[in-house]
């Protein structure tokens, strides 16, 4: 779930070239701003979130090119980070991307690079809050049973850098083992869903069917289907949603069957400058991605099309808005809207809504939802700090958190809620958390407890992973291993022949290196050490080794984190058992 789809390595942007795509996993390596523009006027690159950081990049190469004898041709700079911003005029991200960077041209080609590059770590994190966002509002908006939904284009990692914004919310439920089934729309003219979405289904073991964009109403008439996710590629000041063609149909059938309608997006796409979705400038594509496919013509020569690449979906049919900042209410429910939000919501959330002709989060409207979303979302956050104080005692229980060793956290958003300092494990309760920003490496806190300075190893990890929750335990055999193989700096070590490298989640099943990290006095000196490594070796592998100082491991749930520290500790007590070392990496 954290792979990601965007990386700069040597000087140039590197990604998934999705015209290949399912035939082919290509990689493309683009070097200027002619290739940039290119890769995303073909769709080698698209999905707003995608674009937005690769048009950051854009500035960066231009900055590289008009670099000379290390002073900057500022205006060369400028004009080419237009050229990518006019690439493609529908999506708001793009020219976002492209501003933000070159705001910082004035602090030198180093300054943009690092904006790029806390731009494509930012994506991860945003994305994943506006994912459990709205997985969370689709478990309270549906039925407790295993959910069908339907989803059109591709919103995953191949459209933002990882993660995804609606499929990513599906990843989550799939995670949750909430997901019967995934509808997938085809998405025409160019087939996202078909070639795309489907691909990523696949890659997550996630449960789907391909259907025809027109069979898209029948599936929710005949199939069952609970609600339609889509993304977006600019949400207005009125609440207008632009996303890929056919999403408005979807909208309005989805609206006579009484199914929730939830768009999922970064705040990024939402575009306050532009009033309605009717001043939205909707781009036409040629008229040969209608006429055939595939290099196969299939309409008589000379027919004339018609090919938006995008639809405007107006407010009243958008049951909310999903973004990273939590839900935003619909623009109407005037009572005709099927199972809108007050029909939907438990009576309790909705009493005080009262929803009026000012349209989603921009005005009073959100104000008033998020009053109402306020106690669920509380009950649910204190149903996480519940789960949170159970696994402790269980970890404490095993020997694992002895004293008042060890802790653990879960994120939300941009904060994280962690196990208190000085506490014993054996005695948690929902209580003893305190709530840490993740942003800085020194986090802010929020809560009468007093965090551990260990907050700072799992800061480390949310900021360069897209991990929900972290483990950091004192398992007998895997503390004692890491003493034997730990050193001055960091030593990744390698493990072979053990199934249980498999739930690891390493890219191999029959290997995997997991790095022992020194064991700084200073703490937050081994946080820092988590977090270049990490941020150096984004493949590396969601567990590590703290020389004398236990484990840390992470993944998309609690209950994922504590399954992989329990797999390393499994696979440790292993080698202590039969003699079977580890192998340091570079040794035959």
């Amino acid at each position: 779930m954290d792979e990601s789809s965007i990386a700069w390595v040597e000087g140039a942007l590197v990604t998934i070239d999705q015209r290949a795509l399912p035939r082919e996993l290509r990689e493309l390596r683009i070097t200027t701003v002619d290739d940039l523009i290119d890769a995303i006027k073909s769709l080698a690159i698209r999905g707003a979130p995608a674009i937005g950081v690769s048009g950051a990049f854009g500035v960066v190469l231009a900055a590289l090119a008009a670099t000379t004898d290390g002073v900057v041709n500022a205006a060369q700079v400028e004009s080419e980070s237009a050229r990518v911003a006019n690439a493609r005029p529908t999506a708001v991200n793009l020219a976002w991307g492209v501003k933000r960077a070159l705001a910082q041209l004035p602090g030198g080609v180093q300054a943009v690079l690092d904006e790029a590059l806390e731009m494509l770590a930012e994506d991860g994190r945003v994305n994943l809050a506006a994912a459990t966002h709205a997985a969370d509002l689709v478990q309270h908006l549906c039925e407790d049973r295993p959910l069908r939904i339907l989803t059109h284009c591709n919103t995953g990692r191949l459209a933002t850098t990882t993660v995804g914004t609606a499929i990513g919310a599906l990843r989550v439920l799939h995670e949750r083992g909430l997901l019967a089934e995934v509808i997938v729309d085809e998405t025409r003219p160019l087939l996202q869903g078909a070639r795309l979405t489907a691909w990523e289904m696949a890659e997550a073991g996630i449960p789907h069917r391909l259907t025809i964009d027109s069979a898209a109403a029948w599936a929710m008439a005949t199939e069952g289907v609970d609600a339609v996710l889509v993304g977006a590629d600019r949400i207005t000041a009125d609440g207008s949603v632009a996303n890929k063609i056919g999403t408005y149909m979807l909208a309005i059938a989805a609206k006579q069957h009484g199914i929730p309608f939830i768009v999922v997006a970064p705040e990024s796409t939402r575009d306050v400058a532009t009033a309605r979705g009717s001043d939205i400038v909707v781009e036409q594509r040629a008229a040969s991605e209608v006429t055939g496919f595939g290099g196969v013509t299939t309409a008589p020569e000379g027919t004339l099309t018609f090919n938006p690449a995008f639809d405007v979906t107006p407010p009243e049919l958008v049951t909310a808005v999903v973004t990273e900042n939590g839900v935003l209410g619909s623009a109407s429910d005037d009572g005709d809207s099927g199972r809108s939000l007050t029909d939907r919501l438990d009576a309790q959330w909705v009493a005080d809504y009262e929803p009026n002709d000012d349209p989603i989060a921009f005005g009073a409207a959100a104000d008033d939802f998020r009053a109402t979303f306020a106690k669920p979302v509380a009950d649910e956050q204190h149903k996480g700090e519940e789960a949170i104080a159970t696994i402790a005692r269980g970890l404490y229980a095993n020997g694992w958190m002895p004293g008042t060793a060890g802790n653990i956290s879960v994120r939300r958003a941009d904060a994280a809620v962690i196990t208190a300092s000085g506490l014993s494990k054996g005695e948690l309760t929902a209580d003893d958390m305190v709530t840490v920003a993740v942003a800085d490496s020194q986090p802010s806190v929020a809560g009468a407890r007093k965090p551990s300075a260990e907050t700072t190893i799992h800061t480390a990890v949310y900021r360069t992973t897209a991990a929900v929750a972290v483990v950091h335990v004192h398992p007998p055999h895997a503390t004692a291993l890491s003493i034997g193989a730990g050193a001055a700096t960091v030593q990744p070590v390698r493990f072979s022949g053990y199934e249980l490298i498999k739930g690891l989640g390493g890219t191999r099943p029959d290997r995997i290196d997991i790095p022992v990290f020194p064991n700084h006095a200073d703490v937050p000196q081994i946080g820092a050490d988590i977090e270049k490594y990490l941020t150096e070796h984004p493949d590396a592998p969601p567990v590590l080794f703290i020389t004398g100082h236990g484990i840390t491991a992470w993944g998309a749930s609690l209950a994922q984190a504590r399954d992989r520290a329990e797999c390393l500790e499994a696979m440790s007590e292993l080698i202590t058992l039969t003699g079977h070392r580890e192998i340091p990496v570079g040794e035959n």
